[in-house]
């Protein structure tokens, strides 16, 4: 049975960025934020219950849920956002698990769930190890201000709003300090999964 590895970080420590590295090794990877845009696509029974709760008014003129009209809903209001959590959340960690199992079945050595919110939606039973993506705050706030043009009180919001990557760091199995240069990050991962026995001496070329 293959290993399931649990991948998060918080915001701007570059989580993405090791995600790609798992294809080097031929490992796949379940991306809950792909699966979390999917089942709310026309069709689907997230959307039809998104659509009586929220009305009309949140589509496009194609029928497509606008997301950027959907989050300012949601924002204003906690129950709103509630609602559409339990709207949405069920369909992904189905189609998660039905992903995850399918490679497992299929025999992957590995498969990675990357869920930035791991830790926060108690999702840790869905993995046999979690890995955290780590930098220290300084470095965190510098790149999320950077990425997205944002004032600093306004990334310190948003920074707080989740977990902080310490605390996550002190729960992981395994932590990638991916505060210097994307090799040094790509060497880490390399260490842990040898470490784990998922690849071999061999394998880390």
């Amino acid at each position: 049975m293959g290993i399931v590895i649990g991948l998060t970080g918080s915001i701007a420590t570059g989580k993405s960025t090791v995600s790609q590295m798992f294809k080097h090794f031929e490992i796949p990877v379940v991306d809950a934020d792909i699966i979390s845009r999917e089942v709310v696509n026309p069709g689907e029974p997230a959307y039809k219950e998104i659509v009586e709760q929220f009305s009309e008014e949140i589509l496009n003129e194609d029928g497509a849920i606008n997301r950027k009209e959907l989050g300012k809903v949601i924002f204003r209001d906690k129950e709103k956002r509630n609602i559409l959590n339990r709207i949405v959340h069920p369909q992904v960690r189905k189609e998660m698990k039905r992903q995850r199992d399918g490679y497992l079945a299929r025999g992957d050595k590995a498969v990675v769930l990357d869920i930035p919110l791991l830790f926060e939606s108690k999702l840790t039973d869905y993995v046999d190890r979690t890995l955290v993506v780590y930098v220290d705050s300084e470095t965190q706030l510098k790149r999320l201000m950077a990425r997205d043009e944002s004032k600093e009180a306004e990334a310190m919001e948003r920074i707080r709003s989740q977990i902080p990557a310490s605390k996550k760091a002190e729960w992981a199995d395994a932590v990638i300090d991916n505060s210097g240069t994307r090799e040094q990050s790509f060497e880490q991962l390399k260490a842990i999964l040898t470490n784990w026995g998922v690849i071999e001496e061999d394998d880390k070329a």
